[in-house]
């Protein structure tokens, strides 16, 4: 635990390549934060960089368990969602979104269908929002503007947009298309909450103890206070989009996503007798702490397999994840999020068996570098002296 202005904290044993002035680093890129807390994954070991407090008055120490919004990073947890259903046979990828929607939902049709693989790859023609968002939020666009916008909300809206593309035709990065999935795949499994949907088939069997898409933190967890242009920003809400923002999570748990993405294949399968379930038993990594289905095996592997090639670009998308492909053939796989108040970025490389995590309780802007300073860190940590430069990150 690190009090604001000491040293940056860290694991015993830093993986080589990680500077130790990296969390002051990125500190001077995410002004008007008090926190920021890293963690790197590397060739089996793992370690925590933290510096601040969650709070600028009466905050307390920032731990690798600390709490802060992750924005779009949610994203990358409801693809996992969609790949584990669609491993347990509830949905498939090429599902019609209006299969799994509501009775009597009114969705866009240009040429083809959006189906759910088109939400989870920005190619559904979807707006980046939904028509009204920003007209019925207007007062609360400095803060909140998604608070006052419902699931009931969204649903109208739907039935009033207008298609930019072709189904699967264009990639336009869309909140309302990974949104809407969120509410398809609650659907599929019989109207149960997206929070509640998430914790029972990716969170806990992760063992993901501080991640949630709920605003409270678990009893005793600690979570940090957003800050934009220089002021505390209330707890970011986006009750009709759930599955495009509404997780909270920390480095630790991020970073455990990422290692379970590296290596799905760690953990044995195995029949968990008085259960009456086939699971996935860890062989004692922290990644694997807990039980995990045999869907949900299936799904980390399903989700890191690239869908389609960015035109002109050496870029793939994954579901949600983006790809950067890099000299040596490897892929980079990364991804940022950012609400009012926090910005978030995580990034992983199977074939270099190497993840980083970087969390500031800032909101991002022109004048807060955060992600790209962590997307140039990772590029560092897996380049060979033959790499070119890795130029700016992709959106």
């Amino acid at each position: 635990m690190t009090p604001p202005g000491a040293p940056a904290a860290a694991a015993p044993g830093l993986p080589e390549g990680l500077p130790r002035e990296l969390p002051e680093a990125l500190l001077s890129a995410a002004p008007g934060a008090s926190a920021v807390a890293v963690g790197l994954y590397r060739r089996g070991q793992r370690s925590f960089l933290v510096r601040g407090s969650t709070a600028r008055e009466d905050g307390v120490p920032v731990e690798p368990s600390t709490r802060f919004e992750v924005g779009s990073l949610s994203k990358t947890f409801t693809a996992l969602l969609l790949a584990e259903q669609a491993a347990r046979g509830e949905v498939g990828h090429h599902d019609p979104a209006a299969r799994h929607l509501p009775a009597g939902t009114r969705v866009p049709v240009r040429g083809t269908d959006i189906t759910l693989t088109h939400l989870a790859t920005h190619t559904s023609g979807l707006p980046r929002l939904p028509p009204g968002l920003l007209r019925s939020g207007i007062r609360r666009l400095p803060t909140n503007p998604y608070a006052g916008f419902t699931r009931a909300d969204v649903l109208r809206a739907l039935a009033r947009t207008r298609l930019r593309a072709r189904p699967g035709t264009r990639v336009r990065y869309s909140n309302f298309g990974v949104g809407l999935l969120g509410h398809a795949l609650c659907g599929a499994a019989g109207g149960l909450p997206y929070e509640h949907l998430l914790a029972a088939r990716v969170l806990r069997p992760l063992g993901l103890h501080d991640t949630s898409a709920i605003a409270d933190p678990p009893p005793g967890g600690t979570q940090v206070t957003g800050y934009g242009h220089g002021r505390p920003r209330p707890p970011f809400d986006i009750p009709g989009l759930p599955g495009a923002g509404a997780v909270r999570s920390s480095t630790r748990d991020l970073l455990t996503v990422a290692e379970a993405l590296i290596s799905p294949g760690n953990a044995e399968v195995t029949d968990v007798t008085g259960v009456g379930v086939t699971g996935i038993l860890g062989p004692g990594s922290a990644a694997f702490p807990g039980v995990l289905s045999a869907p949900l095996r299936t799904a980390l592997e399903d989700v890191t397999r690239p869908r389609l090639v960015l035109p002109r670009t050496t870029s793939q998308l994954a579901l949600v994840w983006n790809i950067r492909l890099r000299a040596d053939g490897s892929g980079l796989y990364h991804h940022s999020g950012g609400t009012r108040g926090c910005t978030a970025f995580v990034a992983f490389s199977p074939r270099h068996d190497t993840a980083l995590v970087a969390l500031a309780n800032c909101a991002p802007g022109l004048r807060a570098p955060f992600v790209q300073r962590a997307y140039d860190t990772m590029s560092d940590l897996l380049r060979t002296p033959a790499d070119p430069d890795p130029g700016p990150v992709p959106a």
